[in-house]
């Protein structure tokens, strides 16, 4: 059976990856893509998500545009990383669709009520998880009922990439985050512990750009802008690091990670250490494990399941 998704996603290089291997995959139903404030502004974000899609030839599939600001804090982008439109690198296409006329968790409880009633769907964040808080706590008979799961990518265990120990789409509200790992909804992470890992090398960059479609044409723009930040010695990157596909690829075969099931709870107050995720790795506290934890990756495996989903546009 397929597993039918909801994609709410900050719509950047690799939010584009994730989106590419959902729609491509057999194994993967995407019922909607919502969107939040985080690798750029919030209609930069929105616009992103839909261009995408035009590019790979899904205008059928509802897009909303969420919450404009993080819950408490405010928006603070990653423009660095992403460029000024959140997708630098390549021409996409303009979009010839309009987005729903309703926000994102309304969206997300649509698409959740109009399931049926054995079928459960999972939510994958691959942004700040403002718009997956907000739904929990509007709609929270709605999420235990018809959520299975929440599969995001943030967090870390360990050094972080925003702050020395805090990952950007935790950083960007952490208070949305501690809602979600704590609303006794099954999660599954995907940290930076797995993403760094998971990174695409210049030779294959260069591999992606011997594709013979539009769609491997763009992704290859896309994929050559977002080398470039990771390029600063300061990482001690190989190549660049693709953190939000991992949670598609996690869903098509979880054969391809090693994971630790743990307690994590996000940090809220801390003065130097506000959006850290403390994973219990050794049991220290006593509290239940509530998350699925990815540690590691098939890098190879994984690297030839995007060649696959682009060759595939073919």
């Amino acid at each position: 059976m397929t597993k039918k998704i909801i994609l709410d996603c900050d719509s950047g290089h690799d939010d584009a990856l994730a989106l590419l291997l959902a729609v491509a995959s057999p194994e993967i139903e995407l019922k909607a893509v919502t969107t939040s404030a985080g690798n750029q502004t919030p209609e930069k974000t929105l616009n992103n998500a839909m261009r995408t899609l035009q590019l790979l030839g899904q205008t059928q599939i509802p897009v909303a545009g969420g919450n404009q600001t993080p819950l408490v804090k405010e928006l603070e982008t990653a423009g660095n990383v992403h460029g000024e439109s959140g997708l630098d690198g390549a021409e996409l296409p303009t979009p010839t669709f309009e987005v729903q006329p309703m926000t994102a968790i309304e969206l997300m409880a649509k698409v959740l009520r109009e399931s049926d009633e054995d079928e459960k769907v999972t939510l994958v964040v691959t942004g700040p998880m403002t718009n997956a808080a907000l739904f929990l706590r509007v709609y929270p008979d709605l999420a235990k009922e018809k959520l299975a799961q929440i599969v995001f990518m943030g967090g870390a265990m360990g050094l972080g990439n925003w702050t020395p120990s805090v990952e950007f789409n935790i950083f960007v509200d952490p208070e949305a985050a501690k809602i979600v790992l704590n609303a006794g909804i099954p999660l599954v992470m995907a940290p930076l512990n797995v993403t760094h890992q998971a990174q695409i090398l210049e030779d294959e960059i260069k591999q992606v750009g011997q594709i013979d479609n539009e769609v491997a044409k763009a992704f290859h723009g896309l994929l050559e802008f977002f080398g470039i930040y990771h390029k600063d010695p300061k990482w001690g990157f190989d190549g660049a690091p693709l953190h939000d596909p991992c949670t598609i690829a996690w869903l098509i075969d979880e054969t391809l990670f090693e994971t630790k099931r743990m307690n994590v709870d996000v940090e809220t107050t801390g003065e130097l250490t506000r959006g850290e995720t403390i994973c219990d790795y050794y049991e220290l506290t006593g509290k239940e494990k509530n998350t699925e934890v990815m540690l590691g990756i098939d890098r190879p495996r994984f690297i030839q399941l995007i060649m696959d989903s682009l060759r595939s546009f073919g």
